[in-house]
């Protein structure tokens, strides 16, 4: 059996996609309250972004546990999988990277366990998960596929347009971007990932300039292996842009995807955003 690839759900890797490539997605925790739910699980977006937008309750998010990896690690394992490579979210930015070490440390199948801190979010750590899969698809070794992988950390970027960092803020994981807190009103906050942290890369008057700035990344990178749009509660602009991007760059190669319940309840109602992996 070729090795299997496993990440968790804040890649925000669209299920069929997924499931084509045979990648396993761990879920985040996603709790109002007292109520816990598994992101696209037991609440799926639509459900998740109606509560966002009018519960008095602000959710909060919480890793998956080392127990969540070990039981997907054990199962790949008796399945006859040849190795695992586990592709995470920034550990900066929460502890699933640390929850998986932990299982690869308590699993005692003998089976192989590589876990990647991907150093970023969202589509940038599902294109890496999504290359590693193919690569094992096409039976290359564990080895080849994690060099790959951390090859492809410093050519991966991205660019986030938000509607507001109230939601960062609520959540504590607002990090750098808090140098943009207090900016004149309505100014659209446009982040990056840069060594796995959330950093300020500017503000956009409107949402219409915002958007501009978006497809002016996507113009400007050479070289692109990958892209993807992904939005969170305005699919028709992602459509758009999508459509504006590809005018520069393959529209076929363009995925679109959607920010789930695990970093939406920090993102908040219509974040945007590019991710970009370079050849």
């Amino acid at each position: 059996m070729p090795v299997k690839i496993v990440t968790d759900s804040a890649a925000d890797l669209p299920r069929e996609l997924a499931e084509e490539l045979g990648i396993a997605v761990v879920p985040v925790y996603v709790r109002f309250g007292e109520e816990v739910y598994r992101d696209r699980v037991s609440i799926s977006e639509d459900e998740f972004y109606e509560r966002l937008t009018h519960d008095p309750v602000h959710p909060n998010t919480t890793q998956p546990g080392p127990q969540d990896f070990l039981e997907v690690y054990q199962k790949l394992s008796s399945e006859g999988a040849d190795g695992i490579v586990s592709i995470h979210i920034t550990s900066k930015l929460s502890g699933t990277y640390n929850s998986a070490l932990m299982a690869r440390d308590m699993l005692e199948t003998g089976c192989p366990v590589e876990v990647v801190d991907s150093e970023t979010l969202s589509m940038s750590v599902g294109l890496m998960a999504i290359a590693a899969a193919q690569m094992a698809k096409a039976g290359e070794s564990m080895d080849k596929i994690v060099a790959e992988v951390k090859k492809a950390m410093p050519e991966s970027s991205m660019l986030f347009l938000l509607d507001t960092l109230e939601y960062l803020r609520r959540g504590g994981r607002i990090g750098k971007a808090k140098a943009l807190l207090g900016s004149v009103l309505n100014l659209k906050p446009m982040l990056t990932v840069k060594d796995g942290e959330l950093v300020p890369a500017g503000q956009a008057r409107t949402r219409a300039k915002g958007m501009d700035k978006l497809f002016d990344f996507a113009k400007e990178v050479a070289d692109i292996q990958d892209l993807a749009v992904v939005y969170n509660t305005t699919p028709d602009e992602a459509q758009a842009l999508a459509e504006r991007i590809g005018s520069v760059f393959d529209r076929e190669k363009i995925r679109i995807a959607r920010v789930g319940p695990g970093l939406g309840a920090h993102a908040g109602p219509g974040a945007m955003l590019v991710a970009i992996r370079k050849a």
